[in-house]
């Protein structure tokens, strides 16, 4: 059982008028990774130094082959495996509005809410865990959210797997056209790594790196 997206009842031939822009999230609306810096907060300074450890192997074999799929997956399995969907919506809420001040990119809001103001579907498009986004996404007021899906067992406890291939690269393309139509043509996009650049490909403004502020 995993958890589900965000963009349920709206596609692009809904309102053909309607731009649709996707922004990445981690980097590109925030200064840094959103779901590490999570599970750092949430764990606490001994608890997260006790994870590094325990991902010892995981992390030996990123630097090997650079899988940041498997890499994700053995966090997650690592710092969250057995915690209740209830609890990690809480604590997710929690840690966006302890973060917000500090975490968001001026020049990036300003350019979402001038996209709001023209009336485009706004949808976040990330590899970071769709129930971490979510308490930003809503403060941002987001029309969409995309990302990868934690499983869930039958008492919606985390089992420590995805339900969902890492949402980066072709597989951000491959939810877009899935929620919005094979036809999609995005209005705009905004990333700052490789694992954006095919979303930035099907973009008439291609943006990739153009938010570089910090809050204060």
């Amino acid at each position: 059982m995993g958890d589900m997206g965000a963009t349920a009842g709206f596609r692009q031939s809904d309102d053909p008028s309607r731009p649709i822009v996707a922004f990445d999230f981690d980097g590109t609306l925030t200064v840094r990774d959103s779901f590490t810096q999570f599970l750092r907060w949430r764990a606490g300074a001994g608890g997260w130094a006790l994870g590094l450890v325990r991902m010892g192997k995981a992390t030996a074999a990123y630097a090997r082959d650079r899988d940041r799929g498997a890499i994700k997956a053995a966090s997650v399995k690592v710092f969250l495996k057995g915690v209740t969907r209830a609890e990690l919506e809480t604590d997710a809420a929690r840690f966006a509005d302890a973060t917000w001040d500090g975490f968001m990119r001026p020049d990036a809001l300003k350019v979402w809410e001038d996209w709001g103001r023209r009336g485009a579907h706004r949808v976040i498009v990330t590899a970071s865990p769709e129930i971490t986004v979510a308490p930003f996404a809503r403060r941002l007021g987001a029309e969409g959210l995309l990302g990868t899906h934690l499983t869930f067992d039958a008492d919606d406890r985390i089992t420590g797997a995805f339900s969902s291939p890492n949402c980066r690269g072709e597989e951000k393309v491959r939810r877009l056209h899935e929620a919005f139509g094979a036809d999609l043509k995005l209005a705009a996009a905004y990333g700052d790594t490789s694992g954006d650049t095919e979303m930035l490909a099907i973009a008439d403004q291609p943006g990739f790196r153009v938010f570089r502020q910090r809050p204060g």
